[in-house]
């Protein structure tokens, strides 16, 4: 990939081939922006998966960085009142399957019901390409709507593993202090190492690196047990 001049310059700021302690690596992300616009901050987990592995979970971050979220649920039509009023955007049953099929997507998040998912799971090949299908997993299919809403508006988020087993989440924006970012990435990492497989290998985490949206990745120091 051929990268810009801007790029190029902050490349020349630090040792690319160097790994860093999370906060010097966050700090380090704050002075190589150059965008404009308030770049994300992304944390890249580079896993060691096995072909049973699966890594799919939820956590909420010490500290939040973004908006609201349009939360739409799947519920029969006698709990639509009961999602509306914990705070959903929108809330119904054939009405927004049916929507959601027609490819309408102006949600952050799907909840359902257990009783929906019979008709949810049918919308499979538009939420789940977006990565919106409920999941129990991750607290996105329950019976108890206020509480799952509840979290969600606090700001718990879902990480997943790619194909190729690289974790990629948002952890903050560059004009985020760097410590409050530092805590953000030193959460997820702390959750995934918990949520590790039994049968994972000891170097279960390859590598670790930190960007912002248009900047260079910065290696972050990671050793097992931290």
């Amino acid at each position: 990939m051929k990268h810009g001049k801007k790029y190029r310059e902050s490349l020349k700021k630090f040792d690319s081939a160097k790994t860093y302690d999370v906060q010097k690596a966050c700090e380090l992300v704050k002075e190589l922006k150059f965008a404009k616009f308030d770049e994300t901050v992304e944390l890249h987990v580079n896993l060691k998966l096995g072909k049973s592995h699966t890594v799919r979970d939820t956590l909420v971050f010490p500290h939040q960085f973004k908006g609201e979220k349009k939360v739409l649920v799947f519920c029969k039509e006698d709990r639509i009142k009961e999602a509306l009023d914990a705070g959903a955007a929108f809330a119904g049953a054939d009405e927004y399957v049916e929507k959601v099929k027609g490819g309408w997507l102006d949600f952050d998040i799907a909840v359902a019901t257990p009783d929906m998912m019979k008709d949810v799971g049918r919308l499979g090949m538009v939420l789940g390409r977006k990565g919106l299908m409920p999941n129990p997993k991750t607290g996105t299919v329950t019976n108890d709507i206020a509480a799952a809403i509840n979290e969600l508006k606090k700001g718990r988020v879902e990480y997943r593993a790619d194909k190729t087993g690289v974790v990629h989440i948002s952890v903050g924006k560059v004009s985020m202090d760097a410590a409050k970012i530092a805590e953000n990435a030193q959460a997820l990492m702390a959750e995934i190492a918990r949520k590790k497989p039994s049968d994972a290998k000891a170097d279960y985490v390859q590598s670790v690196s930190i960007s912002s949206t248009m900047g260079p990745g910065v290696w972050v120091n990671y050793s097992e047990g931290e």
